[in-house]
This record gives structure tokens, sequence and C-alpha cells, in this order.
């Protein structure tokens, strides 16, 4: 089991920035990949951003890349979220994942937070 709690979420015009963070407890190790999703309602949960562990590679939807960054602490197993240029388009409930290998498919997911309410207002 993962236990994953997520943190700094808030209310933010457009353009401003946002750090969200996910720590993590329970069995890491077997999980190490983490992602980012992202939800709004009557929508599906849509992938964000995800990083591997080790020599950490990353990846990132289309329409955040250049804006957000993915990164971890593993010493404080946490896993971070900057948000810049942000958009209004980007408000959601923003949710942190842990799986064993990569994916970009929330399905795939076996663990989950409770989620951070991002709003950014115009």
């Amino acid at each position: 089991q993962v236990q994953l709690v997520e943190s700094g979420g808030g209310l933010v015009q457009a353009g401003g920035s946002l750090r969200l963070s996910c720590a993590a407890s329970g069995r890491t190790s077997s999980n190490p990949t983490m992602a980012w999703f992202r939800q709004v309602p009557g929508k599906e949960r849509e992938f964000v951003a995800a990083i591997t562990r080790g020599i950490p590679s990353t990846y990132y939807t289309d329409s955040v890349k250049g804006r957000f960054t993915i990164s971890r602490d593993n010493a404080k197993s946490t896993v971070y979220l900057q948000m810049n240029s942000l958009k209004p388009e980007d408000t959601a409930i923003y949710y942190c994942a842990a799986r064993t290998v990569l994916s970009t498919i929330a399905k795939e997911y076996a663990y989950w937070g409770q989620g951070a309410q991002v709003t950014v207002s115009q």
C-alpha cells in the first residue's frame, strides 16, 4: 500500500504560479513512478506529468510543456509540480498517483491522493 497526500493548491490569477506537493508513504520503493493528473467536473481524469525514479525521466502532456515542472526529493518521499504561467484552463482538481512503471492512463494507477483544488482566475 502507498499513501499519498497532496498540498499546495489554491486560487491564483492568470499568469501566476503555484507549487503542488505530494508526500508519499508506505511501499514507495515498489511504486517508483509518480504522476500528476487533473480532473474537471464532467470530464475524465487527464494526465499532466510523470517522473520515474533513479536517474529520473520526466514526461508532460503537451498543454503544460514549458510551463509545468515535475520533480522529486527521494529523501523526503515527495514529488512536486511547479506550475508557472497558469491559465484559466488549468483550473481543476489535481491528483497525485503512484505505480510501478510509467503510464499516462489514469486507470492503470492503483494509488491516489485525495486531490488539491487549483483555481486560476482571469
